[in-house]
Formats: structure tokens, sequence, C-alpha cells
């Protein structure tokens, strides 16, 4: 029987101490980017650094790293050999594998796409190297119909599907999905010890397969293209920071959506982007970390339990 996790019940954020310094905080490999969605891993490496990573390197096609070098002022950036052109391809292995070694965690997927030669190098790349990794969007699409490789990963790994990536990873429909949300995240969870699955929604759910945490922050402003790039970027930020990958991910579903909560005040809902989610993150991490509004209330649960079943879109993140 699974468990319910109460926000207060998730770990605080630490202050820093005054002699702290870039190397204590976490390099962040965020691997993504290809021509068409060159602004998926640019919204992850934000999202990661605005949620308090040391480092943080995209790692993208060839022929994008200059698009991407443009965009990212505070990012670096590692250009790689494609496959398709604008397509990360095989030969990115070894580039990857000796970059690795500099990294704390690895977010993969963020604006992949679907060619043969990409998916074949997540696929290498979530069975050959042991770091934690945050898999999203594309990264997932990788493991269509494949979950059991995934379930061989020895270190911590965050999964952030949207219910048709979920749909896909479990062998059924976005529908399904959206009709047992709670049931479909636990079944996927439980395939591996130290694997974490956030079912993005209304209500977004956490699960280890024991422990559950159902988000009682967020709003549909958010269901545009790239906030889910941006969450990506907050999961690895806080596994990078030493957080274990049940607290990462929670609490980064948390603060997501609070700040995405704080960006609808601003904006409206109907305007909202994803870069707005991202800026608003500094004051929705402090919030957190100050101990302000930290107790998600069973009826607020229940509430938004209640509309992520009764929910027929298939998702409120990109």
């Amino acid at each position: 029987m699974s468990t319910r996790v109460e926000l207060h019940e998730l770990p605080r954020l630490p202050k820093r101490r005054e002699d702290a310094h870039k190397g204590e905080f976490g390099h962040v490999l965020v691997v993504g980017g290809s021509r068409v969605f060159i602004g998926a891993p640019c919204l992850a490496a934000m999202g990661a650094l605005r949620s308090g990573a040391g480092l943080v390197t995209v790692a993208c096609p060839e022929s994008q790293q200059p698009i991407l070098a443009t965009k990212l002022t505070e990012a670096m950036t590692l250009a790689l050999p494609e496959g398709a052109p604008g397509s990360i391809g095989r030969a990115a292995w070894e580039p990857l594998r000796e970059f690795a070694v500099q990294a704390d965690v690895i977010a993969v997927g963020p604006g992949l796409g679907t060619h043969e030669e990409t998916k074949a190098l997540v696929q290498r790349l979530a069975r050959d190297l042991d770091h934690p990794m945050v898999i999203d969007a594309d990264g997932l699409n990788a493991f269509a119909g494949q979950l059991a490789a995934l379930s061989r990963r020895r270190s911590p790994t965050a999964l952030t599907p949207h219910p048709g990536e979920m749909g896909r990873l479990a062998g059924c429909t976005a529908a399904d999905v959206q009709l047992a949300r709670e049931e479909k995240a636990l079944e996927v969870a439980m395939r591996a010890p130290r694997l974490v699955v956030a079912l993005k929604g209304a209500g977004s759910i956490v699960t280890d397969g024991e422990r559950v945490f159902v988000s009682a922050t967020g709003n549909p402003g958010m269901a545009t293209g790239g906030t889910g790039d941006v969450l990506t970027g907050v999961v690895a930020a806080l596994l990078g920071q030493g957080f274990d990958v049940f607290s990462a991910t929670a609490i980064a579903v948390h603060v997501h959506g609070a700040a995405g909560d704080a960006a609808a005040r601003r904006t409206g809902q109907m305007g909202l982007i994803a870069s707005d989610l991202a800026d608003a993150l500094p004051a929705a991490i402090e919030a957190y970390r100050g101990g302000g509004k930290r107790r998600t209330s069973r009826r607020a649960s229940s509430r938004l339990m209640r509309r992520a079943t009764e929910s027929e879109s298939e998702s409120p993140d990109a």
C-alpha cells in the first residue's frame, strides 16, 4: 500500500554558506535539442540555473550550437556529432561519455526529436552512464514499449512524463492514464527501486512506488509549450545539489507549480509562457525555503485529484 507524503514532510532547502562556491551546487548536463526544437534545452537550462545549479552545460547537435550559445548567457554548450541533419547521432556517445565525468546529473530529452540514431544514443546513455538522470520528452519516447530497459538502471532516475508519454511507457492510451493517474504512476515507478515518476497534469503526482506526493500548485496557464522543459531543469538542479531522487522531484514539482501560479498572477493564465515561469522560480524557491504556506491540505489534494481524473486534456505541461 502506498503512503501519502505531505509537503511539510519534504526536506527544506539549506541556507548557503558565506564562502560557498559554484562547484558545490552541482554541474547539470542537459542533452537535448534538434533543428526543430532548439528552445526546449534552453528552457531546461534556465530551469536548472534558476533552481540553484552551480554549472549547466547543454549538449546539442553541432549545427545548432551557435544558436544555443547566442540564446544562453549563463550556460555552457557542447557541440555533438549529428546523424540526420540537425539531430544528435550515435557518434555523440564518445564525447558525451568523456564530458560526463565533469557532470553530477544528466537531463536527457528536451527537444531531442525521434530520429533512430538519437533514440539509440538515449538508450545507451541510460544503460552505460551511472549518473543520476532526469528523462523527459523524447528521452522518454526512446523507451516507448521498452520500460524494462529503464528499470535496469542502477542510479537514481526521475521520469517526468505527461499523460501521452506515460501511456507510451505503460502500453496504454493517454485517456487510460487520465482515468487512473495514481495507479499508472505507481505501476511504472514500482519497476525499479531507484525510479521516481512525476506524472504531470492537474495535481501532478510524484511516486517512487511506495510514497506518493500530490502537488497542490499549478494552473491551466501552464498548458503551454516549454513548461515541462523547465521542470526537467528544476529536478536536475535539485538532484545535483544532493537531494534524494524522490525529494528532488517532489520539491521540484511543487516549486514549479508555485512559480506558474505566481507568473499567472502577473500575466494572466492565457498569456503565460514558459520563460515567465522560469523567471518566477527564484521567488518560489525562496518561499519554499522559508516555509511559507508549505502544508498541502488534504482537501486541496483531493480536489486536484478529482480534477486530474476528470480531465480529458493530455497535459498542462509541454
